[in-house]
Protein backbone atom coordinates (compact mmCIF):
# COMPACT_ATOMS: atom_id res chain seq x y z
CA UNK A 1 0.00 0.00 0.00
CA UNK A 2 1.55 3.25 -1.08
CA UNK A 3 1.65 5.80 1.73
CA UNK A 4 4.57 7.82 0.54
CA UNK A 5 7.47 8.27 -1.80
CA UNK A 6 10.99 7.03 -1.35
CA UNK A 7 13.09 3.89 -1.21
CA UNK A 8 13.61 0.92 1.16
CA UNK A 9 16.34 -0.93 3.11
CA UNK A 10 17.56 -4.41 3.83
CA UNK A 11 15.80 -6.08 6.73
CA UNK A 12 17.67 -6.59 9.96
CA UNK A 13 20.59 -4.25 9.27
CA UNK A 14 21.31 -1.00 11.04
CA UNK A 15 20.59 2.02 8.90
CA UNK A 16 23.72 2.64 6.79
CA UNK A 17 26.24 5.30 7.64
CA UNK A 18 25.47 7.95 5.02
CA UNK A 19 24.17 11.53 5.15
CA UNK A 20 20.70 11.43 6.66
CA UNK A 21 19.14 13.20 3.69
CA UNK A 22 20.30 10.37 1.42
CA UNK A 23 20.03 7.38 3.73
CA UNK A 24 16.42 6.34 3.34
CA UNK A 25 16.50 7.06 -0.39
CA UNK A 26 19.20 4.44 -0.88
CA UNK A 27 17.35 1.55 0.70
CA UNK A 28 15.72 0.20 -2.46
CA UNK A 29 18.88 -0.03 -4.51
CA UNK A 30 18.57 -3.77 -5.15
CA UNK A 31 21.69 -5.21 -6.68
CA UNK A 32 20.92 -7.12 -9.84
CA UNK A 33 20.99 -6.52 -13.55
CA UNK A 34 18.49 -4.12 -15.12
CA UNK A 35 17.01 -6.88 -17.27
CA UNK A 36 15.97 -8.92 -14.24
CA UNK A 37 14.90 -6.81 -11.23
CA UNK A 38 13.91 -9.98 -9.38
CA UNK A 39 17.49 -11.27 -9.14
CA UNK A 40 18.07 -10.16 -5.54
CA UNK A 41 14.63 -11.37 -4.46
CA UNK A 42 15.10 -14.85 -5.91
CA UNK A 43 18.66 -15.09 -4.59
CA UNK A 44 17.54 -14.16 -1.08
CA UNK A 45 14.61 -16.56 -1.18
CA UNK A 46 16.58 -19.54 -2.49
CA UNK A 47 19.36 -18.98 0.03
CA UNK A 48 16.79 -19.93 2.69
CA UNK A 49 14.57 -22.24 0.61
CA UNK A 50 16.89 -23.85 -1.99
CA UNK A 51 14.12 -25.76 -3.75
CA UNK A 52 11.84 -22.73 -4.14
CA UNK A 53 10.27 -22.09 -7.54
CA UNK A 54 11.98 -18.94 -8.83
CA UNK A 55 9.87 -19.09 -11.98
CA UNK A 56 6.64 -18.24 -10.19
CA UNK A 57 8.34 -15.23 -8.58
CA UNK A 58 9.41 -13.91 -11.98
CA UNK A 59 5.95 -14.58 -13.38
CA UNK A 60 4.19 -12.77 -10.52
CA UNK A 61 6.64 -9.88 -10.81
CA UNK A 62 5.89 -9.64 -14.54
CA UNK A 63 2.15 -9.45 -13.81
CA UNK A 64 2.64 -6.83 -11.10
CA UNK A 65 4.99 -4.75 -13.25
CA UNK A 66 2.55 -4.88 -16.16
CA UNK A 67 -0.48 -3.93 -14.04
CA UNK A 68 1.35 -1.08 -12.25
CA UNK A 69 3.02 0.23 -15.42
CA UNK A 70 2.46 3.96 -15.69
CA UNK A 71 1.88 4.32 -11.94
CA UNK A 72 4.44 6.21 -9.88
CA UNK A 73 5.14 6.90 -6.25
CA UNK A 74 5.22 10.46 -4.99
CA UNK A 75 9.00 10.42 -5.34
CA UNK A 76 8.63 9.75 -9.05
CA UNK A 77 9.84 6.16 -8.72
CA UNK A 78 7.92 3.50 -10.65
CA UNK A 79 5.24 2.03 -8.41
CA UNK A 80 6.58 -1.49 -8.89
CA UNK A 81 9.50 -0.62 -6.59
CA UNK A 82 7.07 -0.78 -3.67
CA UNK A 83 5.69 -4.34 -4.02
CA UNK A 84 9.19 -5.51 -4.94
CA UNK A 85 10.53 -4.01 -1.69
CA UNK A 86 7.70 -5.58 0.34
CA UNK A 87 8.45 -8.99 -1.20
CA UNK A 88 12.15 -8.50 -0.43
CA UNK A 89 11.38 -7.85 3.24
CA UNK A 90 9.23 -10.99 3.36
CA UNK A 91 12.03 -12.97 1.69
CA UNK A 92 14.54 -11.81 4.29
CA UNK A 93 12.15 -12.96 7.01
CA UNK A 94 12.21 -16.38 5.36
CA UNK A 95 8.57 -16.49 4.32
CA UNK A 96 7.38 -19.11 1.83
CA UNK A 97 7.09 -18.64 -1.93
CA UNK A 98 3.33 -18.14 -1.75
CA UNK A 99 3.79 -15.19 0.61
CA UNK A 100 6.35 -13.59 -1.71
CA UNK A 101 4.06 -13.98 -4.72
CA UNK A 102 1.20 -12.40 -2.74
CA UNK A 103 3.51 -9.57 -1.62
CA UNK A 104 4.42 -8.79 -5.24
CA UNK A 105 0.73 -8.73 -6.18
CA UNK A 106 -0.69 -7.23 -2.99
CA UNK A 107 -1.74 -3.90 -4.53
CA UNK A 108 -2.87 -5.13 -7.95
CA UNK A 109 -6.49 -5.91 -7.06
CA UNK A 110 -7.06 -2.60 -5.27
CA UNK A 111 -5.06 -0.25 -7.49
CA UNK A 112 -5.38 -1.77 -10.98
CA UNK A 113 -7.91 -3.55 -13.19
CA UNK A 114 -6.60 -6.95 -12.09
CA UNK A 115 -9.43 -8.90 -10.42
CA UNK A 116 -9.52 -11.59 -7.77
CA UNK A 117 -11.02 -13.94 -10.34
CA UNK A 118 -8.11 -13.40 -12.72
CA UNK A 119 -5.66 -13.72 -9.85
CA UNK A 120 -7.25 -17.02 -8.83
CA UNK A 121 -6.91 -18.34 -12.36
CA UNK A 122 -3.29 -17.19 -12.66
CA UNK A 123 -1.91 -18.13 -9.24
CA UNK A 124 -4.47 -20.28 -7.42
CA UNK A 125 -6.61 -20.00 -4.29
CA UNK A 126 -3.86 -19.61 -1.67
CA UNK A 127 -2.29 -16.53 -3.25
CA UNK A 128 -5.77 -15.13 -3.85
CA UNK A 129 -6.65 -15.63 -0.18
CA UNK A 130 -3.56 -13.69 0.93
CA UNK A 131 -3.98 -10.84 -1.56
CA UNK A 132 -7.66 -10.54 -0.69
CA UNK A 133 -6.78 -10.40 3.00
CA UNK A 134 -4.28 -7.59 2.47
CA UNK A 135 -6.62 -5.73 0.12
CA UNK A 136 -9.32 -5.57 2.78
CA UNK A 137 -7.17 -3.31 4.93
CA UNK A 138 -7.75 0.42 4.67
CA UNK A 139 -5.26 2.10 2.38
CA UNK A 140 -3.58 4.08 5.16
CA UNK A 141 -4.01 5.60 8.58
CA UNK A 142 -6.25 8.48 7.58
CA UNK A 143 -7.67 9.68 10.88
CA UNK A 144 -8.40 7.87 14.12
CA UNK A 145 -11.40 5.89 12.87
CA UNK A 146 -9.53 4.50 9.87
CA UNK A 147 -6.52 3.75 12.07
CA UNK A 148 -8.62 1.81 14.56
CA UNK A 149 -10.42 -0.17 11.89
CA UNK A 150 -7.15 -0.96 10.09
CA UNK A 151 -5.58 -2.35 13.26
CA UNK A 152 -8.70 -4.33 14.01
CA UNK A 153 -8.62 -5.91 10.56
CA UNK A 154 -4.94 -6.73 10.99
CA UNK A 155 -5.66 -8.65 14.20
CA UNK A 156 -8.53 -10.59 12.61
CA UNK A 157 -6.31 -11.39 9.62
CA UNK A 158 -3.54 -12.67 11.89
CA UNK A 159 -5.99 -15.07 13.49
CA UNK A 160 -6.96 -16.50 10.11
CA UNK A 161 -3.54 -16.56 8.43
CA UNK A 162 -0.52 -14.88 9.96
CA UNK A 163 1.04 -14.45 6.51
CA UNK A 164 -1.49 -11.72 5.71
CA UNK A 165 -0.29 -9.77 8.73
CA UNK A 166 3.37 -10.32 7.83
CA UNK A 167 2.76 -8.86 4.35
CA UNK A 168 0.95 -5.88 5.88
CA UNK A 169 3.72 -5.26 8.40
CA UNK A 170 6.33 -5.46 5.63
CA UNK A 171 4.19 -3.03 3.65
CA UNK A 172 4.14 -0.64 6.60
CA UNK A 173 7.90 -0.96 7.10
CA UNK A 174 8.61 0.02 3.51
CA UNK A 175 6.14 2.90 3.69
CA UNK A 176 7.79 4.09 6.90
CA UNK A 177 11.10 4.14 5.05
CA UNK A 178 9.59 6.28 2.32
CA UNK A 179 7.86 9.11 4.18
CA UNK A 180 10.14 11.91 2.99
CA UNK A 181 7.55 13.34 0.60
CA UNK A 182 5.07 13.90 3.44
CA UNK A 183 4.87 16.92 5.70
CA UNK A 184 6.65 16.76 9.08
CA UNK A 185 3.30 16.60 10.88
CA UNK A 186 2.13 13.73 8.71
CA UNK A 187 5.39 11.84 9.18
CA UNK A 188 5.14 12.28 12.95
CA UNK A 189 1.54 11.06 13.04
CA UNK A 190 2.22 7.93 11.02
CA UNK A 191 5.44 7.19 12.91
CA UNK A 192 3.65 7.60 16.25
CA UNK A 193 0.86 5.25 15.20
CA UNK A 194 3.48 2.73 14.13
CA UNK A 195 5.35 3.03 17.43
CA UNK A 196 2.22 2.78 19.57
CA UNK A 197 0.68 -0.28 17.96
CA UNK A 198 2.59 -1.96 15.14
CA UNK A 199 6.00 -2.10 16.84
CA UNK A 200 4.65 -3.75 20.01
CA UNK A 201 2.43 -5.94 17.82
CA UNK A 202 5.58 -7.24 16.13
CA UNK A 203 7.04 -7.79 19.58
CA UNK A 204 4.00 -9.72 20.82
CA UNK A 205 4.10 -11.92 17.71
CA UNK A 206 7.81 -12.46 18.30
CA UNK A 207 8.98 -11.04 14.95
CA UNK A 208 12.00 -9.22 16.36
CA UNK A 209 13.75 -9.07 12.99
CA UNK A 210 10.92 -6.86 11.75
CA UNK A 211 10.46 -4.98 15.01
CA UNK A 212 14.07 -3.76 15.04
CA UNK A 213 13.74 -2.20 11.61
CA UNK A 214 10.42 -0.55 12.50
CA UNK A 215 11.97 0.74 15.74
CA UNK A 216 14.87 2.37 13.92
CA UNK A 217 12.89 3.99 11.15
CA UNK A 218 10.40 5.35 13.71
CA UNK A 219 13.33 6.88 15.60
CA UNK A 220 14.62 8.39 12.36
CA UNK A 221 11.31 10.22 11.83
CA UNK A 222 10.40 11.12 15.42
CA UNK A 223 13.86 11.92 16.83
CA UNK A 224 16.08 12.81 13.87
CA UNK A 225 18.69 14.59 16.00
CA UNK A 226 18.96 11.65 18.40
CA UNK A 227 19.16 9.28 15.45
CA UNK A 228 21.99 11.36 14.00
CA UNK A 229 23.93 11.34 17.29
CA UNK A 230 23.55 7.57 17.67
CA UNK A 231 24.52 7.07 14.04
CA UNK A 232 27.68 9.09 14.63
CA UNK A 233 28.37 7.12 17.82
CA UNK A 234 28.02 3.76 16.04
CA UNK A 235 30.34 4.86 13.22
CA UNK A 236 33.01 6.17 15.58
CA UNK A 237 33.69 3.62 18.33
CA UNK A 238 37.48 3.10 18.30
CA UNK A 239 38.40 -0.49 19.02
CA UNK A 240 34.76 -1.59 19.45
CA UNK A 241 34.87 -4.48 16.96
CA UNK A 242 38.23 -5.64 18.25
CA UNK A 243 36.99 -5.56 21.85
CA UNK A 244 33.91 -7.64 21.03
CA UNK A 245 36.03 -10.09 19.04
CA UNK A 246 38.27 -10.53 22.08
CA UNK A 247 35.32 -11.00 24.43
CA UNK A 248 33.80 -13.59 22.09
CA UNK A 249 37.08 -15.49 21.85
CA UNK A 250 37.48 -15.59 25.64
CA UNK A 251 33.86 -16.71 26.03
CA UNK A 252 34.42 -19.57 23.57
CA UNK A 253 37.44 -20.72 25.55
CA UNK A 254 35.48 -20.64 28.82
CA UNK A 255 32.64 -22.62 27.24
CA UNK A 256 34.98 -25.25 25.80
CA UNK A 257 36.51 -25.79 29.23
CA UNK A 258 33.03 -26.61 30.50
CA UNK A 259 32.41 -28.80 27.42
CA UNK A 260 29.59 -26.60 26.18
CA UNK A 261 29.29 -26.48 22.40
CA UNK A 262 28.09 -23.04 21.37
CA UNK A 263 28.28 -20.34 18.72
CA UNK A 264 29.39 -16.99 20.16
CA UNK A 265 28.95 -13.78 18.22
CA UNK A 266 28.79 -10.04 18.82
CA UNK A 267 25.20 -8.86 19.08
CA UNK A 268 25.07 -5.13 18.25
CA UNK A 269 22.09 -3.26 19.60
CA UNK A 270 19.86 -1.42 17.18
CA UNK A 271 19.54 2.35 17.25
CA UNK A 272 16.18 2.55 19.02
CA UNK A 273 17.38 0.26 21.82
CA UNK A 274 20.42 2.50 22.37
CA UNK A 275 18.22 5.60 22.38
CA UNK A 276 15.73 4.10 24.85
CA UNK A 277 18.44 3.17 27.37
CA UNK A 278 20.10 6.55 26.90
CA UNK A 279 16.88 8.38 27.75
CA UNK A 280 15.92 6.02 30.59
CA UNK A 281 19.32 6.44 32.25
CA UNK A 282 19.45 10.20 31.76
CA UNK A 283 22.73 9.92 29.87
CA UNK A 284 24.07 12.85 27.86
CA UNK A 285 25.81 10.59 25.33
CA UNK A 286 24.51 7.39 23.69
CA UNK A 287 24.51 4.56 26.24
CA UNK A 288 25.58 1.42 24.43
CA UNK A 289 26.99 -1.61 26.24
CA UNK A 290 28.94 -4.27 24.33
CA UNK A 291 26.81 -7.39 23.89
CA UNK A 292 27.39 -10.97 22.79
CA UNK A 293 24.99 -13.83 22.07
CA UNK A 294 25.78 -17.41 23.06
CA UNK A 295 23.72 -19.94 21.08
CA UNK A 296 24.29 -23.40 22.52
CA UNK A 297 24.15 -26.47 20.30
CA UNK A 298 22.29 -28.67 22.74
CA UNK A 299 19.33 -28.86 25.17
CA UNK A 300 18.23 -25.97 27.34
CA UNK A 301 20.17 -27.38 30.30
CA UNK A 302 23.29 -26.40 28.34
CA UNK A 303 22.16 -22.77 28.66
CA UNK A 304 22.63 -22.96 32.41
CA UNK A 305 25.98 -24.70 31.96
CA UNK A 306 26.97 -21.85 29.64
CA UNK A 307 25.80 -19.34 32.24
CA UNK A 308 28.05 -20.99 34.80
CA UNK A 309 30.99 -20.83 32.40
CA UNK A 310 30.43 -17.12 31.70
CA UNK A 311 30.00 -16.27 35.38
CA UNK A 312 33.09 -18.31 36.15
CA UNK A 313 35.07 -16.26 33.65
CA UNK A 314 33.75 -12.79 34.56
CA UNK A 315 32.06 -11.42 37.66
CA UNK A 316 28.27 -11.05 37.19
CA UNK A 317 26.65 -7.70 37.94
CA UNK A 318 24.09 -7.99 40.75
CA UNK A 319 20.48 -7.46 39.73
CA UNK A 320 21.18 -7.86 36.01
CA UNK A 321 20.21 -11.52 35.57
CA UNK A 322 16.89 -12.54 33.99
CA UNK A 323 15.71 -16.08 33.31
CA UNK A 324 13.29 -16.00 30.39
CA UNK A 325 13.72 -19.76 29.91
CA UNK A 326 11.98 -20.67 33.15
CA UNK A 327 9.58 -17.74 32.71
CA UNK A 328 9.06 -17.12 28.97
CA UNK A 329 7.61 -13.83 27.79
CA UNK A 330 4.09 -13.69 26.36
CA UNK A 331 5.54 -13.87 22.84
CA UNK A 332 7.32 -17.15 23.71
CA UNK A 333 10.73 -15.43 23.89
CA UNK A 334 13.14 -17.61 25.88
CA UNK A 335 16.74 -16.73 26.79
CA UNK A 336 19.02 -16.10 29.74
CA UNK A 337 20.16 -12.48 30.15
CA UNK A 338 23.13 -11.52 32.27
CA UNK A 339 25.62 -8.66 32.53
CA UNK A 340 29.23 -9.23 33.56
CA UNK A 341 32.28 -7.10 34.22
CA UNK A 342 34.32 -8.06 31.19
CA UNK A 343 37.88 -7.30 30.05
CA UNK A 344 39.25 -3.87 30.94
CA UNK A 345 36.50 -3.54 33.57
CA UNK A 346 33.82 -2.81 30.97
CA UNK A 347 30.26 -4.07 31.41
CA UNK A 348 29.24 -6.66 28.81
CA UNK A 349 25.72 -7.96 28.23
CA UNK A 350 25.38 -11.68 27.44
CA UNK A 351 22.38 -13.46 25.91
CA UNK A 352 22.29 -17.27 26.19
CA UNK A 353 19.81 -19.47 24.30
CA UNK A 354 19.46 -22.70 22.30
CA UNK A 355 19.29 -22.79 18.51
CA UNK A 356 15.52 -23.23 18.58
CA UNK A 357 15.14 -20.39 21.10
CA UNK A 358 17.25 -18.17 18.86
CA UNK A 359 15.08 -18.90 15.83
CA UNK A 360 11.91 -18.25 17.78
CA UNK A 361 13.35 -15.03 19.24
CA UNK A 362 14.16 -13.67 15.78
CA UNK A 363 11.15 -14.76 13.73
CA UNK A 364 8.33 -15.59 16.15
CA UNK A 365 5.19 -16.71 14.35
CA UNK A 366 7.12 -16.65 11.06
CA UNK A 367 9.59 -19.29 12.29
CA UNK A 368 7.64 -22.18 10.82
CA UNK A 369 7.90 -20.66 7.35
CA UNK A 370 11.63 -19.97 7.58
CA UNK A 371 12.41 -23.40 9.07
CA UNK A 372 9.59 -25.65 7.81
CA UNK A 373 11.48 -28.91 8.45
CA UNK A 374 12.54 -28.07 11.99
CA UNK A 375 11.02 -29.62 15.10
CA UNK A 376 7.81 -28.15 16.47
CA UNK A 377 9.66 -26.34 19.28
CA UNK A 378 11.14 -23.94 16.73
CA UNK A 379 7.92 -23.19 14.92
CA UNK A 380 5.40 -21.40 17.11
CA UNK A 381 2.10 -20.80 15.34
CA UNK A 382 -0.81 -18.56 16.20
CA UNK A 383 -2.37 -21.41 18.20
CA UNK A 384 0.57 -21.21 20.61
CA UNK A 385 0.25 -17.45 21.09
CA UNK A 386 -2.43 -17.25 23.76
CA UNK A 387 -2.16 -13.48 23.66
CA UNK A 388 -3.35 -13.37 20.05
CA UNK A 389 -6.25 -15.69 20.82
CA UNK A 390 -7.23 -13.47 23.74
CA UNK A 391 -7.16 -10.37 21.54
CA UNK A 392 -9.39 -12.15 19.04
CA UNK A 393 -11.81 -12.77 21.90
CA UNK A 394 -11.83 -9.04 22.69
CA UNK A 395 -12.50 -8.29 19.04
CA UNK A 396 -15.56 -10.53 19.20
CA UNK A 397 -16.71 -8.65 22.28
CA UNK A 398 -16.88 -5.15 20.82
CA UNK A 399 -18.24 -3.62 17.65
CA UNK A 400 -16.53 -0.30 18.37
CA UNK A 401 -13.17 -0.26 16.55
CA UNK A 402 -12.03 2.74 18.60
CA UNK A 403 -12.69 0.95 21.88
CA UNK A 404 -10.90 -2.13 20.57
CA UNK A 405 -7.84 -0.07 19.58
CA UNK A 406 -7.78 1.67 22.96
CA UNK A 407 -7.83 -1.71 24.71
CA UNK A 408 -5.13 -3.04 22.40
CA UNK A 409 -2.90 0.00 23.00
CA UNK A 410 -3.18 -0.57 26.74
CA UNK A 411 -2.36 -4.25 26.47
CA UNK A 412 0.56 -3.60 24.13
CA UNK A 413 2.13 -1.16 26.57
CA UNK A 414 5.73 -2.14 27.21
CA UNK A 415 5.44 -1.91 31.01
CA UNK A 416 4.75 -5.43 32.27
CA UNK A 417 5.14 -7.21 35.58
CA UNK A 418 5.58 -10.91 36.30
CA UNK A 419 3.78 -12.49 39.26
CA UNK A 420 3.53 -16.07 40.51
CA UNK A 421 0.24 -17.86 41.11
CA UNK A 422 -0.91 -21.49 41.09
CA UNK A 423 2.60 -22.69 40.32
CA UNK A 424 2.97 -20.63 37.16
CA UNK A 425 4.29 -17.25 36.10
CA UNK A 426 1.86 -14.69 34.74
CA UNK A 427 2.64 -11.46 32.89
CA UNK A 428 0.31 -8.54 33.56
CA UNK A 429 0.27 -4.84 32.70
CA UNK A 430 2.07 -2.72 35.29
CA UNK A 431 -0.43 -1.50 37.88
CA UNK A 432 -2.53 -4.67 37.76
CA UNK A 433 -4.44 -5.89 40.80
CA UNK A 434 -5.44 -9.31 42.17
CA UNK A 435 -8.67 -8.99 40.20
CA UNK A 436 -6.70 -8.63 36.96
CA UNK A 437 -4.76 -11.75 37.90
CA UNK A 438 -7.95 -13.67 38.68
CA UNK A 439 -9.35 -13.01 35.21
CA UNK A 440 -6.01 -13.87 33.63
CA UNK A 441 -5.89 -17.21 35.45
CA UNK A 442 -9.48 -18.14 34.62
CA UNK A 443 -11.78 -15.70 32.81
CA UNK A 444 -14.86 -17.74 33.76
CA UNK A 445 -14.02 -17.70 37.49
CA UNK A 446 -12.75 -14.13 37.74
CA UNK A 447 -16.28 -12.86 38.38
CA UNK A 448 -16.37 -14.88 41.61
CA UNK A 449 -13.19 -13.49 43.16
CA UNK A 450 -13.55 -12.98 46.92
CA UNK A 451 -10.10 -12.18 48.32
CA UNK A 452 -6.39 -12.46 47.71
CA UNK A 453 -3.11 -12.85 49.55
CA UNK A 454 0.08 -11.24 48.27
CA UNK A 455 3.34 -12.73 49.54
CA UNK A 456 1.38 -14.57 52.23
CA UNK A 457 -0.53 -11.56 53.53
CA UNK A 458 -4.17 -10.66 52.94
CA UNK A 459 -4.35 -7.75 50.51
CA UNK A 460 -7.19 -5.56 49.20
CA UNK A 461 -8.45 -6.57 45.77
CA UNK A 462 -7.60 -3.04 44.61
CA UNK A 463 -3.94 -3.25 45.67
CA UNK A 464 -1.40 -2.92 42.88
CA UNK A 465 0.81 -5.95 42.36
CA UNK A 466 4.58 -5.67 42.02
CA UNK A 467 7.05 -7.58 39.93
CA UNK A 468 7.84 -10.92 41.59
CA UNK A 469 4.81 -11.02 43.92
CA UNK A 470 3.44 -14.43 44.91
CA UNK A 471 -0.35 -14.23 44.82
CA UNK A 472 -3.16 -16.56 45.85
CA UNK A 473 -6.73 -15.89 44.69
CA UNK A 474 -9.80 -17.04 46.65
CA UNK A 475 -13.07 -17.50 44.75
CA UNK A 476 -16.57 -18.94 45.21
CA UNK A 477 -16.49 -22.73 45.50
CA UNK A 478 -20.17 -23.63 45.88
CA UNK A 479 -20.26 -25.56 42.60
CA UNK A 480 -22.03 -23.02 40.41
CA UNK A 481 -20.62 -22.58 36.93
CA UNK A 482 -22.62 -19.50 36.06
CA UNK A 483 -22.30 -16.40 38.21
CA UNK A 484 -25.31 -14.79 36.64
CA UNK A 485 -28.08 -13.03 38.58
CA UNK A 486 -30.34 -15.31 40.54
CA UNK A 487 -27.84 -18.15 40.92
CA UNK A 488 -26.78 -17.24 44.44
CA UNK A 489 -23.18 -16.89 43.31
CA UNK A 490 -21.35 -13.65 43.86
CA UNK A 491 -20.56 -11.76 40.68
CA UNK A 492 -18.10 -8.92 40.03
CA UNK A 493 -18.51 -5.53 41.67
CA UNK A 494 -18.97 -2.45 39.52
CA UNK A 495 -16.31 -0.65 41.54
CA UNK A 496 -13.77 -3.11 40.14
CA UNK A 497 -13.96 -1.21 36.88
CA UNK A 498 -12.38 1.72 38.70
CA UNK A 499 -9.12 -0.09 39.39
CA UNK A 500 -8.65 -3.07 37.06
CA UNK A 501 -5.89 -2.52 34.52
CA UNK A 502 -6.02 -5.39 32.05
CA UNK A 503 -8.30 -5.44 29.05
CA UNK A 504 -9.25 -9.02 29.88
CA UNK A 505 -10.72 -7.96 33.23
CA UNK A 506 -12.45 -4.89 31.81
CA UNK A 507 -14.09 -6.89 29.03
CA UNK A 508 -15.30 -9.68 31.33
CA UNK A 509 -16.72 -7.32 33.95
CA UNK A 510 -18.50 -5.20 31.35
CA UNK A 511 -19.93 -8.32 29.75
CA UNK A 512 -21.28 -9.56 33.09
CA UNK A 513 -23.24 -6.38 33.71
CA UNK A 514 -24.47 -6.25 30.12
CA UNK A 515 -25.77 -9.79 30.51
CA UNK A 516 -27.69 -8.89 33.69
CA UNK A 517 -30.46 -7.83 31.35
CA UNK A 518 -30.60 -4.45 33.03
CA UNK A 519 -33.40 -2.15 31.84
CA UNK A 520 -32.41 -0.32 28.72
CA UNK A 521 -30.17 -2.95 27.12
CA UNK A 522 -31.06 -3.03 23.45
CA UNK A 523 -31.91 -5.99 21.27
CA UNK A 524 -28.94 -5.04 19.08
CA UNK A 525 -26.64 -5.33 22.11
CA UNK A 526 -28.10 -8.72 22.97
CA UNK A 527 -27.54 -9.89 19.41
CA UNK A 528 -23.94 -8.66 19.53
CA UNK A 529 -23.30 -10.34 22.89
CA UNK A 530 -24.87 -13.58 21.69
CA UNK A 531 -22.69 -13.60 18.59
CA UNK A 532 -19.60 -12.87 20.70
CA UNK A 533 -20.47 -15.65 23.15
CA UNK A 534 -20.81 -18.20 20.37
CA UNK A 535 -17.56 -16.99 18.85
CA UNK A 536 -15.74 -17.42 22.16
CA UNK A 537 -17.23 -20.87 22.70
CA UNK A 538 -16.22 -21.93 19.20
CA UNK A 539 -12.68 -20.78 19.88
CA UNK A 540 -12.52 -23.03 22.96
CA UNK A 541 -13.07 -25.90 20.52
CA UNK A 542 -10.41 -24.46 18.17
CA UNK A 543 -13.12 -23.82 15.61
CA UNK A 544 -14.39 -20.79 13.75
CA UNK A 545 -16.96 -19.81 11.13
CA UNK A 546 -16.24 -18.41 7.69
CA UNK A 547 -19.86 -17.22 7.35
CA UNK A 548 -23.14 -17.10 9.26
CA UNK A 549 -24.89 -19.54 6.92
CA UNK A 550 -24.50 -22.54 9.29
CA UNK A 551 -25.73 -20.41 12.20
CA UNK A 552 -28.83 -19.42 10.27
CA UNK A 553 -29.49 -23.05 9.37
CA UNK A 554 -29.14 -24.04 13.01
CA UNK A 555 -31.51 -21.29 14.13
CA UNK A 556 -34.07 -22.63 11.69
CA UNK A 557 -33.58 -26.22 12.89
CA UNK A 558 -34.00 -25.13 16.51
CA UNK A 559 -37.29 -23.44 15.66
CA UNK A 560 -36.24 -19.80 15.94
CA UNK A 561 -37.77 -17.37 13.44
CA UNK A 562 -34.34 -15.94 12.61
CA UNK A 563 -30.71 -15.93 13.68
CA UNK A 564 -31.05 -12.74 15.70
CA UNK A 565 -33.74 -14.28 17.93
CA UNK A 566 -31.49 -17.26 18.63
CA UNK A 567 -28.59 -14.95 19.53
CA UNK A 568 -30.81 -13.07 21.99
CA UNK A 569 -31.73 -16.41 23.56
CA UNK A 570 -28.03 -17.16 24.00
CA UNK A 571 -27.45 -13.80 25.70
CA UNK A 572 -30.41 -14.32 28.03
CA UNK A 573 -29.15 -17.85 28.81
CA UNK A 574 -32.37 -19.41 27.54
CA UNK A 575 -30.08 -21.32 25.19
CA UNK A 576 -26.70 -22.56 26.37
CA UNK A 577 -23.80 -21.55 24.10
CA UNK A 578 -22.15 -24.98 24.52
CA UNK A 579 -25.33 -26.60 23.21
CA UNK A 580 -25.37 -24.25 20.22
CA UNK A 581 -21.72 -24.89 19.39
CA UNK A 582 -21.99 -28.68 19.71
CA UNK A 583 -24.93 -28.74 17.30
CA UNK A 584 -23.23 -26.21 15.04
CA UNK A 585 -20.07 -28.33 14.77
CA UNK A 586 -22.18 -31.41 14.02
CA UNK A 587 -24.08 -29.47 11.36
CA UNK A 588 -20.89 -28.28 9.67
CA UNK A 589 -19.00 -31.57 9.92
CA UNK A 590 -21.97 -33.73 8.93
CA UNK A 591 -24.22 -31.57 6.74
CA UNK A 592 -26.30 -34.54 5.64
Amino acid sequence: MDVDAGHGAALGRALPAAPLSQRLRSFLSFQGNDDDPVTTLTRTHRAIHPSADAGVLRRSYAVAENMHRGQFRKSGDPYITHPLAVAQICAELGMDTTTLVAALLHDTVEDTSYTLETLHGDFGPEVTHLVDGVTKFDKAFYGKVAEAETIRKMIIAAGKDVRVLVIKLADRLHNMRTLDARSPASRARIATATLDVLVPLCDRLGIQALKRDLDDVVLYHLEPESFSRIDEHVKNRPGWDEYLAGVSAQARTALRRQRVSADVKARPRHYYSIWKDTVAGGHTVPFDLPRIAVVVDGPETDCYAALGAIHGKWRPVAGRFKDFIASPKNNLYRSLHTTVTGPEGRLVEVLIRTVSMHRCAEYGVATGYRYPKSDSETAPGTDQLTWLKRVLDWEQDTTDAGQFLASLRCDLAEAQITVFAKGRTVELPAGSTPVDLAYELNPDQGDQTLAATVNGRLAPLSSQLRDGDVVEIFSETDGHTDAGPGTGVRGPRKEWLGFVKSTQAQMQINRYFAEENAPGISIADKVRLGRATIGLTLRKHDRGLASEVPLRRLADELGYPDLETMLVAVTERNLEPDQVVEQLIALVDHPD
